[in-house]
C-alpha cells in the first residue's frame, strides 16, 4: 500500500486511479425525451436529412436566381406572382422562368425555385406582379436539405451526455428510444463515533453527519444513485462489513473518515484489504484534501474522502465525478474556468494545488472579482456561502492582490 504523505498530484493520481478501474455501466434503452443527463450508450444516427426539404430562412418571395441577375433599386426586376407557400404542406405548383412565390420563414420551397428574395427588399407593383429590388445568387436565404444532419450522420457519438439541446435534436428526427449508460450506485459510508444523523440533537462532542447528503446532491448531479449505508463506529470490523456490502451492490464506494491519523490508517487499511489492487494512492498533494484514499477492488473505483466536508467535498470534485463519468464511457469535456481578478494577497505552499472558496462580483471596469472566504475545512457553510473555487496552481507560491486566476464556478 502507498506509503502515507507520498503525495501526487491531483491529476496524477486521477489518472493513476481510473486506469485500474475495469468495471463500467451497461446499457439500456429509455424514452429520449426523459434522457435529459444520460450518457449515450451508443451512436445515434439520423434517420433522415435535417432539413427534409429545401427550406426558406426568411420571410419573402421563392425565386429562380437567375431572374434577379442585375436587379437594383434603379433597375427592379418585375416577377409574376404564381402563387403563395402553405405552411406545414408542399406547395402544388412549381416555377417557371420570371415567376415568384410569396413564401414565410420554414416553407418548402416550390419546385424550380432555387433562391428566396427577403421582403425587404421587394415591393408590390401591381396585382399579380412583384417587384424585386435586389439580386440573389442560387442558394440565398435557403436552408437545403441536409444542410444540419445528413441521412445516417452520426448526430451525437457515444459517450456524449444529453444536454437540451440534443433533447431537442432528437425530437426533431424523431428519434423516440436511445441507449444510455446505466446510472451508477454509488454507495455512501459516513464514519465517526461522534457522527449523528441530522434528525438527532448532538450531545456534547457529537456533530450531524453531512458528508452523506452532500456526497449525494453531488451524485445525483453527476447521473449517478446515491446508496447510503449510514453511520458506521470507528471499527475496523464494522467499516470492512460495510464496506464490503456496498462494494458488492454499487459500482463506487465512498467512505468519508474522520482527519485523524489513526482514522486514516484504518480507512486505508481497509480498503486495502476490499480486493486487489487494493489503494493505489494514500495522499494527495491538494489543499483541501490532502488525505485522500484512492483505491480499486473488483475493478470497482473505491474512495477515501476526508471527513471535514469542506475537504470531503471539493475533493468529490476532483476525484468523485470525474470517476461517474469514467464509469458511464462519458467524453471528457473542459471544466469552465471564469478568469478572475483577485482582491487580496492570497499565499499557498509550492508544489501544492490549492483550491480556495471565493464570492464572486462585477468590478467597474466589467472584470469579475474574486474575494477569498478565509475558512477551516470543516465549515461547511464556508463552501455554501462561496460562488466558486479559484485555483492556486502548484507551481504557484500564490495570488496577489490585482493577479489575475481561475475560478471554478459552482452550480447547481
Amino acid at each position: 500500500m502507498p506509503e502515507f504523505l507520498h503525495l501526487l498530484p491531483p491529476e496524477e493520481a486521477l489518472q493513476t486511479w481510473l486506469q485500474a478501474v475495469r468495471h463500467r455501466m451497461a446499457a439500456e434503452t429509455v424514452p429520449a425525451a426523459e434522457a435529459w443527463g444520460r450518457v449515450l450508450a451508443e451512436d445515434v444516427l439520423a434517420p433522415h436529412p435535417m432539413p427534409p426539404f429545401d427550406r426558406s430562412a426568411v420571410d419573402g418571395y421563392a425565386v429562380r436566381a437567375a431572374d434577379t441577375y442585375g436587379a437594383s433599386d434603379a433597375l427592379p426586376a418585375y416577377l409574376a406572382v404564381v402563387g403563395e407557400v402553405p405552411m406545414g404542406a408542399a406547395p402544388d405548383f412549381g416555377l417557371q422562368p420570371g415567376q415568384a412565390a410569396l413564401i414565410h420563414t420554414g416553407g418548402m420551397l416550390p419546385p424550380g425555385a432555387d433562391a428566396v428574395v427577403m421582403v425587404e427588399y421587394t415591393q408590390q407593383a401591381r396585382p399579380g406582379e412583384v417587384e424585386i429590388l435586389k439580386a440573389v445568387a442560387v442558394g440565398d436565404n435557403v436552408i437545403a436539405e441536409g444542410e444540419d444532419v445528413a441521412a445516417g450522420a452520426v448526430v451525437f457519438p457515444a459517450g456524449r451526455r444529453l444536454r437540451a439541446a440534443e433533447i431537442g435534436g432528437l425530437m426533431a428526427l424523431g428519434v423516440l428510444q436511445v441507449a444510455v449508460a446505466r446510472r451508477p450506485m454509488v454507495g455512501i459510508i459516513a464514519t465517526g463515533d461522534e457522527v449523528v444523523p441530522p434528525e438527532a440533537a448532538p450531545a456534547p462532542g457529537q456533530v450531524r453527519d453531512i458528508n452523506t447528503y452532500t456526497l449525494s446532491a453531488e451524485v445525483r448531479r453527476a447521473g449517478g444513485v446515491p446508496r447510503p449505508y449510514g453511520i458506521v463506529p470507528d471499527r475496523p470490523d464494522a467499516l470492512a462489513a460495510a464496506a464490503a456490502q456496498a462494494l458488492q451492490e454499487c459500482d463506487l464506494v465512498a467512505v468519508t473518515a474522520g482527519s485523524s491519523a489513526s482514522t486514516r490508517d484504518m480507512t486505508a487499511e481497509v480498503l486495502d484489504g476490499l480486493g486487489e489492487p487494493g489503494v493505489l494512492v494514500h495522499g494527495v498533494n491538494t489543499k483541501p484534501g490532502r488525505p485522500t484514499i484512492l483505491a480499486v477492488a473488483a475493478g470497482k473505483p473505491v474512495i477515501g474522502l476526508p471527513g471535514n466536508p469542506v475537504s470531503a467535498l471539493v475533493n468529490v470534485g476532483l476525484f468523485v465525478l470525474p470517476a461517474l463519468a469514467h464509469l458511464q464511457r462519458e467524453t471528457p469535456r473542459p471544466r469552465p474556468l471564469l478568469p478572475v481578478r483577485l482582491t487580496v494577497n492570497l499565499p499557498s505552499a509550492s508544489g501544492r494545488e490549492d483550491w480556495w472558496p471565493v464570492h464572486l462580483r462585477r468590478a467597474a471596469d466589467g472584470v469579475w472579482e474574486a474575494e477569498p472566504i478565509f475558512y477551516k475545512s470543516n465549515l461547511i457553510f464556508a463552501l455554501a456561502r462561496a460562488d466558486g473555487l479559484l485555483k492556486i496552481p502548484a507551481d504557484a507560491t500564490g495570488l496577489a492582490a490585482g493577479e489575475t486566476g481561475e475560478v471554478l464556478v459552482l452550480s447547481l
